[in-house]
């Protein structure tokens, strides 16, 4: 038989809060109830990881619901420096109104640069124009090309949004965003995670230097494995950028 008085003795050490055991100087006074009833006390909750996963699962659930009856949709990448009137602008305009008239809608970060390019070339050819946001303090939040839009808190879950609402990349020239968004979805291809993703790279001379490097560094000391080089394509045309995307997953999905 047990003992009343050291199972007494074993429920002042232990203390079961939902899932969380706690015991000895871990355990917390009150109950969870009397601590979501008490108006008297302190608000620092809302600045803990608990109430964080509260926020992060939110953000995947409106994302989620807003862009899950997206057509077919190419995500386009490149800089937020890039100045209206240039080159890299008017090509990213460009792209954005040929994967439109493709079949697509056109997934960008919501920013100025080369995001605002590729969203006003969708807006003109009345496609879809989406802009995924991050909250920043120096961005002034969503263009004026979007005509869906999602602000987000987390880079994490605004790049999965990125991923699994889009058949395809397409990056033009960028910074550290676009090179981190570029990675990640190679490494992606890479390991299995999504197939027959196509990844196209705007602009041979901004390109080149960086998938020389892959090749006579990284490649060259086993780093990587030369087949690497063929998870993404490097062009100067926005027929041929096109063309690639919409020839390895078509329109409506992945090609058979």
């Amino acid at each position: 038989m047990s003992n009343p008085d050291s199972e007494g003795l074993r429920a002042l050490e232990e203390q079961r809060l939902g899932p969380v055991l706690r015991r000895k100087d871990q355990i917390q006074p009150g109950t969870t109830d009397q601590r979501l009833l008490d108006t008297e006390g302190d608000s620092e909750w809302v600045h803990t990881d608990p109430w964080r996963v509260m926020r992060i699962q939110s953000e995947f659930v409106e994302g989620f619901g807003a862009l899950a009856e997206l057509p077919s949709a190419i995500s386009v990448f490149g800089s937020a420096r890039t100045p209206v009137g240039t080159p890299a602008y008017e090509a990213g305009v460009q792209i954005g109104r040929a994967l439109v008239e493709a079949g697509f809608a056109v997934i960008t970060g919501g920013g100025p640069g080369a995001m605002e390019a590729a969203n006003k070339g969708a807006w003109e050819a009345a496609g879809v124009s989406v802009g995924l946001g991050i909250e920043l303090p120096f961005e002034a939040g969503l263009n004026e090309y979007v005509n869906l839009g999602l602000n987000f808190r987390y880079f994490f879950v605004r790049k999965m949004m990125f991923v699994k609402y889009a058949q395809g990349f397409v990056v033009l020239p960028g910074g550290l965003g676009t090179l981190d968004e570029l990675f990640e979805a190679l490494t992606l291809v890479q390991t299995g995670k999504v197939t027959r993703f196509p990844i196209v790279l705007f602009g041979t001379d901004y390109w080149g230097g960086m998938v020389d490097w892959l090749r006579d560094t990284v490649v060259a000391q086993g780093k990587a494995s030369e087949s690497d080089l063929m998870l993404f394509h490097v062009t100067d045309s926005v027929e041929e950028a096109v063309n690639l995307v919409s020839k390895e997953v078509g329109p409506h999905g992945p090609a058979a």
